[in-house]
């Protein structure tokens, strides 16, 4: 069983930038994504990279904006977000996925397809 443990997240005005991480001992063979609920909404996926880090998928939304990247002999994966908006607000969750057919961005569309989950972790872009 593979223990998701996110780090980083909270307040920070319009514009601002935050760094979340996601740590799990042995996540190397996984591919990983980042997930958003907001209020009131459905969970859907942020970014996703996979077990290599050489392919990302972002949302519209953040192109541009969000960085994922994933440093395997740290076990660690990073969510950088830059030029923060309010409608980036909600709990950030990682998830790791097991190899399989699916690209990165299939896995970014299917996040009830997760095998594991972090705790979640709430950010608020508000002035």
């Amino acid at each position: 069983q593979l223990q998701l443990v996110q780090s980083g997240g909270g307040l920070v005005q319009p514009g601002g930038s935050l760094r979340l991480s996601c740590a799990a001992a042995g996540f190397g063979s996984y591919a990983i994504g980042w997930f958003r609920r907001a209020p009131g909404k459905e969970r859907v996926g942020v970014s996703c990279i996979s077990r290599s880090g050489d392919s990302t998928a972002y949302a519209d939304s953040v192109k541009g904006r969000f960085t994922i990247s994933r440093d395997n002999a740290k076990n660690t994966v990073y969510l950088q977000m830059n030029s923060l908006k309010p409608e980036d607000t909600g709990v950030y969750y990682c998830a790791a996925h097991r190899p399989s057919l699916l690209s990165v961005q299939g896995i970014c569309d299917r996040p009830r397809e997760a095998d594991y989950w972090g705790q979640g972790t709430q950010v608020t872009v508000s002035s």
